[in-house]
């Protein structure tokens, strides 16, 4: 594929939430390869749903971390704990830090950009936790000069995980068959090759249009530099169980369109995100504790 270095590039600069800030020192020790740079993440988080794994118990004070959006607040979190150590040494688990698959995700695409590595979060749906199901999930991508492709990690993905889950590939190059971008959910199921009430959480028996419309748009807002968490809500986003119209199917039909394939149609996209309807407002809705808060 022959990729605009320009276009490219634009995603090597930190944004408004991956920036490490005055935490950047601390990722200078750690090593540069993407997979060495999940791997030390891996050692810092705790899934909040997978702590158990790790004979963790989370308290309902030391979840509050999950509802954490810029990465510098979550590496303040991780440098303000009881282990000063740098951050290549792995905390034990009881001292990592909670987040989710989004936070593993932003700290990757941090890391990266402080090297001015292109990098990006995807939202989307991962086939590999339970089968058949496409669950809610977030990955990072960077872009490979010399492959000229943007590869795809999981960073949440460790060995115990990895064992947990059976996955049996790479996670570090992850199948685009086995994690797809909302946009290519949406157009799936709209082509009738899947059906939509697959996509969603297990966790709360939920899932359908309007939650792959959900990540559609948090899929879009992270390629424009606002990694948002999984469950903040704004604009054309649905409510659970919401039936879709006529206007919002077009709207997320263009959408999906445009995000499969967002370095082809990076003007268009660009374009179409300002729509107030799909553009990040000052402030979201925060569903998870009922609240508006400030991005």
């Amino acid at each position: 594929m022959n990729q605009d270095r320009t276009n490219v590039s634009r995603f090597a600069r930190p944004g408004r939430l991956t920036s490490a800030g005055p935490f950047a020192s601390l990722l200078e020790a750690v090593p540069s390869d993407p997979a060495e740079i999940a791997r030390t993440i891996q050692g810092l988080l705790i899934h909040e749903h997978v702590a158990g794994a790790y004979g963790v118990t989370l308290t309902d004070a030391g979840r509050q971390t999950v509802h954490l959006r810029p990465a510098d607040e979550i590496l303040a979190r991780i440098a303000g704990g009881p282990d000063d150590q740098p951050l290549i040494v792995p905390r034990i688990p009881d001292q990592r830090v909670a987040g989710n698959c989004r936070h593993y995700s932003l700290l990757l695409v941090t890391a990266l950009r402080a090297r001015g590595v292109p990098a990006r979060a995807r939202c989307g749906f991962g086939d590999y936790f339970i089968d058949g199901r496409y669950e809610d999930h977030w990955v990072a991508e960077y872009w490979s000069p010399e492959q000229l492709r943007w590869i795809m990690v999981d960073a949440q993905l460790d060995a115990r995980q990895r064992e947990l889950f059976s996955i049996d590939f790479d996670t570090t190059d992850v199948p685009r068959d086995r994690f797809l971008v909302a946009g290519e959910a949406w157009a799936r199921c709209r082509a009738g090759h899947a059906d939509p009430d697959v996509f969603g959480l297990s966790l709360t028996d939920e899932g359908g249009w309007w939650w792959i419309a959900g990540n559609l748009m948090r899929d879009a807002a992270a390629l424009h530099g606002v990694e948002l968490l999984p469950w903040d809500s704004w604009g054309a986003m649905p409510a659970p169980e919401e039936k879709l119209d006529d206007e919002r199917m077009a709207l997320f039909d263009e959408l999906a369109r445009l995000t499969r394939e967002p370095d082809a149609h990076a003007d268009e996209l660009r374009l179409l995100y300002a729509d107030e309807r799909l553009n990040v407002p000052a402030t979201v809705r925060n569903d998870v504790r009922d609240r508006d808060e400030p991005v």
